[in-house]
C-alpha cells in the first residue's frame, strides 16, 4: 500500500471518529497522522456546522493544531471528566491490546486515556495485526541514568534502542524525557511485560495499553470498519 492509499484510509477512519463527538462534549484528542485528519474534519464541523465542544490534547501538535480551527483546549486538570478520547495507534491485536507511542506522545496519551469515559482508536488497516510487538515498543525514561535503564532492559533481551532524531540528537517527549524503543517482534506476554517495564525504576510509562480501547475504527478500502471490544460492554 502507498502512503496516498494509506493516508486515504486514515482520512476516512478520521472523518468517521469525528462523527462520536457531539455539542457540549469534553473530547480527548490524540496525537499522530491519523488524528491530523480527524481534527481537520473537526474543524470542519466547527465552520459549517456551528459544532461546540471543548478539547484536552495528548500533545502541543495537537493543541496547536486545534487552536488553530477555533477549537477550545482546556488543560486536562481543568475538567472533570472526559468523553471520549479518540487516537491513533501504532498496533493493534484481535484482543484489543495496542501499541502508542511511535509518535513519543504515550505519556500524556495514556494521562488523557485512562481519564476518559470511552477510548476509540483510528487507524488504518496495517495497523490491524494477530500479535502485537513487530512495532516496536516505545518506553519513555527519565534521561537521568537512562543508559543504566537500557543496560538491563538488554540484559532481559529486550533489544533497547534509544530513539535519535534526524541530527543524532536524543528524541524529547513533552515532559522533556527519553523514548527508549524495544525491538521484541513479538510480544506473547503483553500484561507481565508491561507489570516489569512500569516497576523499573527510571521509567514513566510503556506504550502498552492493554485492554482499554471500547471501539477501533479501521480504515478499510470498502469503507470504515468498527470493531468493539466485548470485554468493555
Amino acid at each position: 500500500m502507498d502512503k496516498a492509499q494509506q493516508d486515504a484510509l486514515k482520512k476516512a477512519a478520521g472523518i468517521e471518529a469525528a462523527k462520536l463527538i457531539q455539542n457540549g462534549m469534553i473530547a480527548g484528542l490524540g496525537t499522530g497522522s491519523t488524528v491530523r485528519f480527524l481534527v481537520d474534519e473537526l474543524g470542519r464541523r466547527v465552520k459549517e456546522e456551528g459544532l461546540e465542544f471543548t478539547g484536552v490534547t495528548t500533545s502541543r501538535r495537537t493543541q496547536e493544531q486545534a487552536e488553530g480551527y477555533g477549537i477550545k483546549i482546556v488543560d486536562i486538570d481543568d475538567v472533570d471528566h472526559i468523553d471520549v478520547t479518540i487516537d491513533g495507534a501504532d498496533e493493534v491485536d484481535k484482543n484489543f491490546n495496542g501499541i502508542k507511542g511511535g509518535g513519543a506522545a504515550l505519556l500524556w496519551e495514556k494521562i488523557v486515556a485512562t481519564n476518559s469515559n470511552k477510548i476509540v482508536w483510528i487507524v488504518d488497516e496495517s495497523k490491524v495485526v494477530d500479535t502485537i510487538g513487530k512495532f516496536p515498543l516505545p518506553v519513555e525514561v527519565i534521561p537521568f541514568g537512562a543508559g543504566q535503564v537500557i543496560k538491563k532492559f538488554e540484559a532481559k533481551g529486550y533489544k533497547p534502542v534509544l530513539r535519535l532524531d534526524a541530527d543524532g540528537k536524543e528524541v524529547r517527549t513533552d515532559e522533556n524525557n527519553f523514548v527508549v524503543d524495544l525491538h521484541l517482534d513479538r510480544i506473547d506476554h503483553p500484561t507481565e511485560l508491561a507489570e516489569d517495564l512500569i516497576t523499573t525504576v527510571g521509567v514513566v510509562e510503556h506504550g502498552l495499553f492493554l485492554n482499554m480501547v471500547d471501539q477501533v475504527i479501521v480504515g478499510d478500502p470498502n469503507g470504515p470498519r468498527i470493531l468493539d471490544n466485548p470485554n468493555k460492554k
